[in-house]
C-alpha cells in the first residue's frame, strides 16, 4: 500500500503541477492555479500520515518505509526548485515571460550554482534521514531497522556526491573558451 500511494503521491506531484501552471498561465486564472500548486505539500502530510499508521498498525519496518521517508525528503527538498523550473519555463511559453535563466557554464559562478544544488540535495537528503531516524524511534527496539538504517546511509552517501561535484567545481573550476562566450558557426549560403 505504501508504495502505491508514493506512486500515486508523484503522479499527482505532476498533475497538481501542470494544473497549477495551465490555470496560471493558459486560462489566466492566476489565484486558482496558485492554490492548486500550494496542494503540493498535502501529499507529503498524506503519505507521512499513512506511512506513520502503518508502522503504528505493526508492520514490519522494511524498504517501503524507508522509500516513502526518501520520497517526502526529496519533494522538501527539490520540490520548490521544480515547481520554479517548470514555472519559469510555461510562463516564457503561455505568458510572455522572459526566457529562463539557464546555469552558469564557467568559472565562480558555476560553482556557486553546484553549491546550491548540492545544498538542495543535501536538504533532501537530511530531511529523509530524520524521517528515517524518527521512524527507527518510532518502532522502538523491537523491530528490525536494519532497512531504515539502509537508506539512512544510501541519504549520506548522495550527500556526499553532491558536495563532491560542487567541491570539483570550486577547485578545478572550467574556464571561459579563451575567444570569448562560445558562439555557432556561421551557416554557409
Amino acid at each position: 500500500m505504501v508504495v502505491t500511494l508514493i506512486i500515486v503521491c508523484e503522479v499527482a506531484f505532476w498533475v497538481l503541477l501542470a494544473a497549477g501552471l495551465a490555470f496560471r498561465y493558459v486560462l489566466r486564472m492566476p489565484r486558482l492555479g496558485l492554490a492548486l500548486l500550494l496542494c503540493e505539500p498535502l501529499l507529503e502530510i498524506v503519505l507521512f500520515a499513512v506511512t506513520a499508521a502503518d508502522l503504528r498498525n505493526g508492520a514490519e519496518p522494511d524498504w517501503r518505509h524507508g522509500l516513502a521517508a526518501v520520497y517526502i525528503g526529496f519533494t522538501v527538498g527539490l520540490g520548490h526548485s521544480t515547481i520554479k523550473w517548470a514555472d519559469a519555463r510555461v510562463a516564457h511559453r503561455f505568458a510572455g515571460g522572459p526566457p529562463p535563466v539557464r546555469p552558469p557554464k564557467y568559472g565562480t559562478a558555476r560553482a556557486v550554482h553546484e553549491w546550491k544544488v548540492a545544498g538542495r540535495w543535501t536538504l533532501a537528503a537530511l530531511v529523509a534521514v530524520v524521517l528515517l531516524q524518527a521512524a527507527v524511534w518510532y518502532v522502538g527496539g523491537d523491530g528490525d531497522t536494519g532497512s531504515l538504517r539502509a537508506w539512512q546511509q544510501r541519504m549520506l552517501f548522495v550527500v556526499g556526491v553532491n558536495v563532491v561535484i560542487a567541491a570539483s567545481y570550486t577547485l578545478f573550476p572550467k574556464r571561459e573558451p579563451k575567444g570569448g562566450p562560445e558562439r555557432e558557426p556561421a551557416k554557409m549560403g
